[in-house]
């Protein structure tokens, strides 16, 4: 029998977060009661349980990091294994009665992430009293707490996998999310009101999809959102325009910018 090396069956991402673990366990304190004596102790002893733990979390994991790991902060390396892990959920499938087409209903991941979006420019999305849209600006000194606080639920799309894309509900509260609506033939990106309860499952054959958003990688640390039910259609900001509501745009629009980073 050939010998097995555990760092071939798992990804280099996942393999240095298991010699990191690893290592940490590993550390220990030189004592030094005299000067003929060097004791050294170990912090922590190595348990099956530590080890049965790490596998677990590691087989959990679906994909590694496009980016290297290394030019990271701890926060955003922490954000990556988050969304990597496997969430569990239930996908049901019916046949409709009317049009014999298959019906795909999905529930919402229980797990929600709280986080504010600037743009690819440093510009913070901020919510104006009252208004139903967002807009764009750069924040300065002692008004950062105009920044929307999102919440981020997470849903299963079955034809698409999740390795390659996450879809998601942006949420400024319990009630309130963003959404996108088709308006003279163009994506308007707009805050709606919507009870939590009614969004915890959504059927394709229904127009409640307007709320979901396909929730991408586009740089090292910068992701898009693209509607669900409007395909090829981005959450976007002007390029050179303050004070601008966000929209939806082209992929390929001239003057906007659709990359986001999470904070």
């Amino acid at each position: 029998m050939s010998e097995f090396d555990l760092s071939q069956a798992l990804p280099s991402f996942i393999a240095i977060i298991v010699i990191m673990c690893f290592l940490q366990e590993l550390q220990v304190a030189v004592i030094t009661p005299d000067e003929d004596l060097d004791l050294k102790v170990p912090h922590k002893k190595k348990t099956l349980r530590s080890a049965a733990n790490l596998i677990l979390i590691l087989n959990r994991m679906t994909e590694s990091p496009s980016c290297c790991i290394h030019q990271l902060s701890e926060d955003e390396l922490c954000s990556i294994v988050m969304d990597s892990l496997v969430e569990e959920t239930v996908v049901e499938t019916f046949l409709t009665s009317n049009t014999g087409q298959k019906k795909v209903t999905f529930r919402r991941v229980n797990s929600v992430k709280q986080f504010t979006l600037c743009d690819s420019v440093q510009k913070d999305l901020v919510q104006q009293s009252g208004e139903l849209k967002l807009q764009a600006l750069t924040l300065k000194g002692g008004h950062y707490q105009c920044k929307v606080n999102f919440k981020m639920a997470r849903y299963v799309t079955p034809c698409v996998p999740a390795a390659d894309v996450q879809t998601v509900l942006l949420s400024i509260n319990n009630d309130l999310h963003m959404s996108c609506t088709m308006i003279d033939d163009t994506p308007v990106l707009t805050l709606e009101r919507c009870r939590e309860d009614e969004l915890k499952m959504i059927s394709d054959d229904q127009n409640m999809d307007r709320f979901l958003f396909f929730k991408r990688h586009s740089a090292m640390t910068l992701y898009t959102f693209e509607s669900v039910k409007h395909r090829g259609w981005f959450i976007s900001t002007s390029t050179e325009d303050e004070n601008h509501s966000v929209e939806m745009c082209k992929v390929d629009a001239a003057s906007r910018l659709t990359s986001f980073k999470l904070n």
